[in-house]
């Protein structure tokens, strides 16, 4: 099992967005396994997070959805925006975590027939290979102790429980579901225990979406 180091805060500026003039932080933690190496992680804040409990959204990279607008899975800092305070936090988890190769390669075992997490195990992966301990590292680094959570992934929840962090509401992150991706939001509620509802979408009214690993 890989052991974390200390953490880090490399660099932290301002980005001017779409939605308003954000924070932008970035961390990375040494890991220990075979070899040496690192996970980094970005954390973007907006408004003052030491008022109240802000909102946070735990958001694994998607490069397929994100890039190039893929309609195959649900992706969704718009409610984070839309309130004025919050933290989304980024990490480089592509895939639930196995990365972008093996999920390509898991997408050629869907066109198959087989769901998400049927595909994973082909490939000798867990159904969610990801890790969420670094997300409440960086909250301890910014002194966050309470949050609103963006989410339907009940992993998500306990990661943060176990890391120290008070929970105090779970709001869904629900996105509607385009022909090309209603399986997979099924597949999660059903064998993966996401907070999700459901409802299956006109084939005569498709919209380019985005797609994550909520």
């Amino acid at each position: 099992m890989a052991q974390s180091g200390a953490l880090m805060r490399i660099a932290s500026t301002r980005l001017p967005t779409n939605w308003d003039m954000l924070e932008a932080m970035g961390f990375e933690r040494e890991l220990w396994t075979v070899g040496r190496t690192a996970e980094t992680a970005l954390a973007l804040g907006l408004g003052d997070l030491s008022q109240g409990v802000p909102l946070l959204r735990v958001h694994s990279q998607c490069l397929t959805g994100e890039v190039f607008g893929s309609l195959r899975c649900d992706c969704g800092m718009q409610a984070i925006a839309q309130q004025g305070r919050g933290l989304v936090r980024y990490e480089f988890q592509e895939g639930r975590g196995i990365g972008l190769m093996a999920k390509l390669q898991a997408y050629e075992l869907q066109d198959a027939g087989i769901d998400t997490i049927e595909a994973n195990h082909a490939l000798g992966f867990k159904a969610d290979f990801r890790d969420f301990s670094l997300a409440a590292a960086i909250l301890h680094d910014l002194r966050i102790r309470r949050v609103r959570l963006l989410t339907n992934n009940p992993r998500k929840v306990h990661a943060l429980k176990d890391g120290g962090i008070v929970v105090v509401e779970r709001l869904p992150c629900d996105v509607g579901p385009t022909v090309h991706s209603v399986g997979y939001p099924q597949t999660k509620k059903q064998k993966m225990g996401h907070a999700l509802s459901l409802e299956i979408p006109d084939p005569g009214n498709v919209t380019p979406g985005i797609e994550a690993q909520l």
